[in-house]
């Protein structure tokens, strides 16, 4: 029995493991269509995310929650990820975590969440460090490969968190929320702005880069590029779907006042929480999180 699913919710370990090829919008054997992307004269990012095939093996059920390992075949090479769900979930997250963490560092919280009736699922974000291949988040590269009409990584995650969404949603049938910590709240806030089916955003110490892009001494080009991937450029656009933000006074990487001055640019509904941490999500937030979810879904 893998240890790190025995120890939450009396979980146990399926003794086979059951693989499903599912393509969203039908199982065939046909590759996935190519993503494509435009940014408006403006720095607005749109993307078009095709449906993919989803392979998942089954790793663990029990007490009405089962843990899935899912890999996603997208265009630009596989990305993993862990779902926990329970049968019939009142809602459903896509959880982006922040640099250098793993998925299987949040499979804890993903139980946590499918026992109390929502599905869970974490990606592997690519260049984190765990199953997905990819480098770290790198302005310059992801610039030079969009000067060449190349595809940035930052694209490609976002496109990631949307192809995780229609998953979710073709499967479960329920609203789906984006959530995620530093880097991967910034990656998540584009997502659900530019994709109408997201159903709201959950940011966990993370901000916007000021507007970067506005500087007047950039290239034109390089002025598009940074807007494209500024939360601050989107958060506004997620409205009317809710926004809750978290943030800790003393968080030692993103101050707390650039978590501030996104929920600022954010719209209603929205509602804004410090917590008592450092950086990163922790258990406070995630009982927070639970409890407004709970005044929604019951």
């Amino acid at each position: 029995m893998r240890p790190d699913i025995q120890r939450y919710g009396g979980i146990a370990q399926v003794g086979f493991v059951v693989l499903v090829c599912v393509l969203l919008a039908g199982c065939t054997g046909t590759p996935p269509t190519e993503r494509s992307y435009s940014v408006d004269s403006s720095g607005v990012l749109s993307v078009q995310c095709p449906p993919i095939q989803v392979t998942e093996t089954v790793l663990s059920t029990g007490a009405n929650v089962t843990i899935s390992r899912l890999v996603f075949h997208t265009p630009h090479g596989d990305v993993f990820g862990l779902l926990a769900a329970p049968a019939s979930p009142k809602a459903a997250f896509v959880h982006a975590p922040g640099a250098g963490n793993k998925k299987e560092g949040h499979e804890g919280r993903a139980v946590s969440s499918a026992q109390n009736g929502y599905a869970y699922l974490v990606l592997d974000i690519r260049g984190n460090g765990g199953e997905t291949p990819g480098y770290p988040l790198d302005f310059e590269k992801d610039f030079n490969l969009y000067q060449k009409e190349g595809f940035p990584e930052y694209y490609d995650t976002v496109c990631d968190m949307i192809n995780a969404q229609q998953y979710l949603s073709s499967r479960y049938d329920v609203p789906v929320y984006a959530s995620g910590e530093s880097n991967g709240g910034r990656y998540a806030a584009v997502a659900t702005a530019i994709d109408p089916g997201f159903a709201g955003f959950v940011g966990i110490s993370t901000s916007g880069f000021g507007r970067a892009g506005d500087n007047p001494t950039y290239l034109e080009s390089a002025k598009k590029f940074l807007l494209s991937i500024d939360p601050d450029v989107y958060i506004g656009a997620i409205s009317p779907r809710s926004v809750i933000l978290f943030h800790a006074p003393g968080d030692p990487i993103i101050p707390f006042g650039d978590g501030r001055k996104l929920y600022d640019l954010a719209k209603d509904p929205k509602k804004f929480f410090s917590f008592n941490g450092t950086h990163g999500v922790n258990g406070e937030v995630d009982q927070v999180l639970i409890a407004e979810y709970t005044q929604i879904y019951g």
